[in-house]
C-alpha cells in the first residue's frame, strides 16, 4: 500500500513465531515529499524485525511496527542513514532553527561570507594566496565540506534508490561546479559554495513552512487535558485523564478542561465548546447534558460521570480521523504527481543538452553551458507544485476541524467545495427535530391555559411526540395538574380520559367529527384570544368560527398538526403543533443561493408540510413523500440536472441517499459514533450555518491548490527560459525556484485558517 503523502514498507503482517511487535511513532520534521517518505520507508524496510512501516510526510512522523526485541535505537539509525533527522517531539530545542542541519548551514553560511570578502567574484579579486591556491576558494571549500555533508549524504542514497530526487540532482550540480572548477579551470567555488549554502537555506525554510502547517494539528491535540480529578471514595484524588474508567465522576472546576466524554450528573455551569464543536457561545449545562472533553467549564462547579472508553472520547475520534486524513489522495495531488513523474525527466534530459549540445555543435564554451545546464538541474526538481496540494489540504482540513468541521479527507474537501446542488433531510436538519406548540385557539369560554391545563391531563401519559411537546408547553406556563383517570390510546385519531370525573379527548378533527361537531360552525372565545391564529369569522355569527375550511387549513398550510381538545358535547380548543424550523435554515439557504448552489428538500413527510417549510426558508426544491430508495432517485436526478451533488443529513438515517451523494454530510455528530464513522464530512455541532462555512472552505482551498500549481509551474518555466539568456545564475534557481517557491505555496495554503464561520 502506498500514498501519494506517505509510503507503507513491503511487510504486510506480524512475525508468525508468535514474537509480539510493538508499535511506535518516529517524528521526522525533514520529511516533507514523498520522494523523503519513500527513502525513510525503503531505509527501515532493511530491518527484517519491522514488520509494517507508514510514513506521512504531511505530518512528519512515521508509524512503525517492529519485533519487541529490537533497539528502538535502530530504527533511529536507519532513518538517519537515510538522511533524515529523528527528533524528540516533546524537546522544544529540537525546532527547525536548532536542528543539526540548522548548525551546518550556519557554519557554511560563515565560511562562503569569508570566502567572498577574500575572493570576490564580482570583482574578480583573488586575494591572499597559501602556495598560489587562494584564500578565498579554501573558504569556499570549507564551506561545501561542511554545509555539503548532508547533502552528499542524502544525494549518495537517493542514487542508491535511483530516486531523481532533489538531493541528487543538488548532489549533481554541486559536483559538477566543482568539476567545471577543475578539469576547466573556471573558478566556480563561489557558486557551489552558494548552491551548497542556498540548498540549505531552502530546506530550513521548508521545514519551517511544514511546521507551520503542521502546528494547526498539534494545537488540536493539545486541547484534551492530560489530567483529571476523580472522585474516589468521596476524595478528588489526581489521575492521568486516560486512566479515568468508564463510570468513574470527575470534578471540573471553573477554568478547567472537561477531561473525558461524559454526562453532567451535579452542577450547573456555562460550557464552551468551540474547542470541539465551533460554538462561540458558551452552552449551559445542567444534571442529564451531555459533555465533551477538551470543552471548558466556565462558571460553576461540576460533577461529570464519564460514558467513554480510554481513546474513544470525541476529541480522540476527531484527532485520529484528522491525522488520517492528511493521507487521503486527492484527483488534484495524483495529477500533479503523475505530471512530476514526466517533468523532473524532461527537465534533467533538457540540461544535459543544454550542456552538451551548443559546445559540440555551436562552438560554445563548454564551461558556460555545463553551468547553463546545472542550473537548469536544479530547477528540474518538483518540490514546490508537488507539496502545494498536501499543504493546502492539511491546512484546510485542520481549519476545518478548530471550527468543529470534520472533514475525513482530501477528496470530501474537495468535492464539497465543487458541489453544485445540495440536497437536504427536512427533520432534524432543517427543522429542529423537536416538537413545540406554536398556536393555541380557545373556543366558547375558555382560555389559553384552559385549552393547555385539558391537553396537558391528557397527554401527560402519552407516548407520542406530540403529547410531549404539550406537556412541556404547560409545564412552561406552570398550568396546575388535573386528575387523570381511565387513558385510552385511541388508535390514529389521539387519546381519550377522564378529567376531574369528566371525560375529555385530544385528537385529529375527524375524531371530533366522529363525535358529532360540525367543525364549520363553533363559537370563538369571548375574549378573541383566538385573532391571532384567525383573521376573522367565515360563519355568519360573529362569535364563530369555520374550523373545517378556515382555520384547520390555515394551519395545516404552515406546516402544522392540529390537535383539538374537548368534551362529546363542548369542543374547548385548537392546539398546533409543529417541528420548528432551525433559525439559521433560510440564511444558510440564501447564502448557498448566492453561492450558485441549487438547493432541495428530500422528506418522507407530506407535501403539504414540506412545501410550507421550503416556502419558509427559501428551499428551491422540494421532493416529499419519499420512501428511501425514491431518495436514492431523487439524489440521482438532481446529479444529472446539475452536477456534484451533497446531502445533509443526520448521518444515520437516509443511509442510501447519503451514500448515492458525491459528499454526505452529517448534523450534529459530536458524541454520536456513528455519525462521524458514516458520514464524509461531520458537522460536530447541532448547526446548520457551518455549511456555507465548509462550502466557502472548499471551494477557496480548491482555488489555492489551483494556483499554487500553476503559479509554481509558472515560476520554474519562467526561470528555465531566464537561463540560457545569463539571466538567471545557479544560486538564484535555488533560492527563488525551490525555496522561494516553496514558501510562497505554504504561505497561501495558510490563508484558510483565516476564513471564519462568522463571514
Amino acid at each position: 500500500m502506498s500514498d501519494s503523502d506517505g509510503a507503507t514498507g513491503k511487510h504486510g503482517g506480524d512475525p508468525a513465531d508468535g514474537r509480539s511487535v510493538v508499535q511506535t511513532s518516529l517524528s521526522v520534521p525533514s520529511m516533507d515529499c514523498a520522494s523523503c517518505a519513500q527513502k525513510v520507508t525503503s531505509a527501515l524496510d532493511d530491518l527484517a524485525a519491522v514488520t509494517r512501516i507508514d510514513a506521512n510526510p504531511t505530518t512528519g512522523t512515521v508509524e512503525v511496527r517492529y519485533d519487541e526485541e529490537t533497539a528502538f535505537s535502530d530504527l533511529e539509525r536507519a532513518v538517519e542513514r537515510a538522511g533524515y533527522e529523528v527528533v524528540d517531539p516533546d524537546d522544544e530545542q529540537s525546532g527547525t532553527w536548532t536542528s543539526t542541519r540548522a548548525l551546518t548551514t550556519y557554519a557554511a553560511g560563515a565560511l562562503t561570507l569569508v570566502g567572498l570578502l577574500l575572493a570576490n567574484p564580482l570583482t574578480q579579486a583573488v586575494g591572499p594566496t597559501v602556495e598560489g591556491f587562494p584564500v578565498g576558494d579554501i573558504a569556499y571549500l570549507g564551506a561545501i565540506a561542511v554545509g555539503g555533508a548532508a547533502v552528499f549524504r542524502d544525494g549518495y542514497y537517493s542514487l542508491r534508490q535511483r530516486s531523481l530526487d532533489m538531493d541528487l540532482l543538488m548532489l549533481i550540480a554541486i559536483s559538477g561546479a566543482l568539476a567545471v572548477s577543475v578539469g576547466f579551470g573556471e573558478r566556480l567555488y563561489f557558486e557551489a559554495a552558494m548552491l551548497t549554502t542556498l540548498f540549505s537555506v531552502s530546506e530550513l525554510l521548508e521545514r519551517y513552512a511544514m511546521d507551520r502547517a503542521r502546528g494547526s494539528l498539534a494545537e488540536l491535540m493539545e486541547l484534551a487535558p492530560d489530567e483529571a480529578t476523580v472522585i474516589r471514595d468521596g476524595e478528588p484524588v489526581s489521575v492521568a485523564a486516560e486512566r479515568v474508567e468508564r463510570g468513574e465522576r470527575v470534578a471540573v472546576h471553573p477554568g478547567e478542561k472537561i477531561p473525558r466524554d461524559g454526562v453532567v450528573r451535579d452542577g450547573t455551569s456555562a460550557v464552551n465548546q468551540a474547542p470541539v464543536t465551533g460554538e462561540s457561545v458558551p452552552v449551559d449545562k445542567t444534571a442529564g447534558d451531555e459533555v465533551f472533553a477538551g470543552t471548558i467549564n466556565e462558571g460553576g462547579y461540576l460533577e461529570v460521570e464519564v460514558t467513554s472508553e480510554s481513546g474513544g472520547d470525541t476529541i480522540e475520534q476527531v484527532l485520529d480521523l484528522v491525522a488520517e486524513a492528511q493521507r487521503d489522495t486527492t484527483d488534484r495531488e495524483q495529477f500533479v504527481e503523475r505530471f512530476a513523474g514526466y517533468y523532473t525527466p524532461v527537465v534533467v534530459g533538457l540540461a544535459v543538452l543544454l550542456a552538451v549540445v551548443p559546445p559540440l555543435f555551436l562552438s560554445g564554451a563548454w564551461e558556460t553551458y555545463i553551468v547553463y545546464g546545472l542550473t537548469l538541474l536544479v530547477l528540474a526538481c518538483p518540490c514546490a507544485f508537488v507539496i502545494s496540494t498536501p499543504v493546502t489540504v492539511v491546512s484546510g482540513i485542520t481549519s476545518a476541524a478548530r471550527n468543529g468541521v470534520l472533514v475525513k479527507g482530501g477528496r470530501h474537501l474537495e468535492t464539497m467545495g465543487e458541489a453544485d446542488a445540495i440536497a437536504f433531510d427536512k427533520t432534524g436538519t432543517l427543522t429542529k427535530g423537536e416538537l413545540t406548540v406554536t398556536d393555541i385557539v380557545p373556543l366558547g369560554e375558555n382560555d389559553e391555559r384552559d385549552v393547555l391545563r385539558c391537553a396537558q391531563g391528557l397527554e401527560r401519559r402519552s407516548e407520542h411526540p406530540i403529547g410531549d411537546a404539550i406537556v412541556a408547553r404547560a409545564e412552561d406556563a406552570g398550568v396546575t395538574e388535573r386528575d387523570v383517570e381511565g387513558f385510552e390510546a385511541l388508535t390514529g385519531q389521539g387519546v381519550t380520559a377522564d378529567l376531574d370525573g369528566t371525560t375529555h379527548y385530544a385528537g385529529s378533527p375527524a375524531l371530533f367529527t366522529d363525535l358529532g361537531f360540525d367543525l364549520s360552525h363553533v363559537h370563538a372565545a369571548t375574549d378573541g384570544g383566538q385573532t391571532t391564529a384567525v383573521s376573522r369569522p367565515s360563519c355568519e355569527q360573529t362569535d364563530c368560527l369555520d374550523l373545517l375550511d378556515d382555520v384547520i387549513p390555515r394551519l395545516q398550510s404552515d406546516g402544522k398538526t392540529v390537535i383539538l381538545v374537548g368534551t362529546d358535547a363542548d369542543l374547548e380548543g385548537v392546539v398546533a403543533v409543529a417541528d420548528e424550523i432551525r433559525p439559521a435554515a433560510a440564511r444558510v439557504v440564501s447564502t448557498l443561493g448566492e453561492a450558485g448552489v441549487h438547493t432541495a428538500m428530500l422528506t418522507g413527510d407530506n407535501d403539504r408540510t414540506a412545501r410550507a417549510v421550503a416556502d419558509e426558508i427559501g428551499i428551491d426544491d422540494v421532493h416529499a413523500g419519499l420512501m428511501p430508495d425514491e431518495k436514492v432517485a431523487a439524489v440521482e436526478r438532481l446529479r444529472e440536472d446539475h452536477g456534484t451533488v451533497g446531502m445533509v443529513g443526520d448521518g444515520v438515517n437516509d443511509a442510501p441517499a447519503l451514500a448515492t451523494a458525491d459528499v454526505a454530510v452529517a448534523m450534529g455528530a459530536a458524541g454520536t459514533d456513528t455519525a462521524i464513522e458514516t458520514a464524509d464530512i461531520a458537522l460536530l455541532a447541532d448547526d446548520l450555518s457551518r455549511l456555507p462555512y465548509l462550502h466557502r472552505l472548499s471551494g477557496s482551498a480548491n482555488g489555492i491548490i489551483r494556483q499554487n500549481v500553476w503559479t509554481s509551474l509558472g515560476a520554474k518555466a519562467v526561470l528555465a527560459v531566464g537561463v540560457p539568456l545569463s539571466l538567471v545564475p545557479i544560486w538564484m534557481a535555488v533560492l527563488a525556484g525551490d525555496a522561494g517557491m516553496t514558501i510562497g505555496v505554504t504561505g497561501n495554503a495558510m490563508r484558510l485558517a483565516g476564513i471564519s464561520p462568522e463571514e
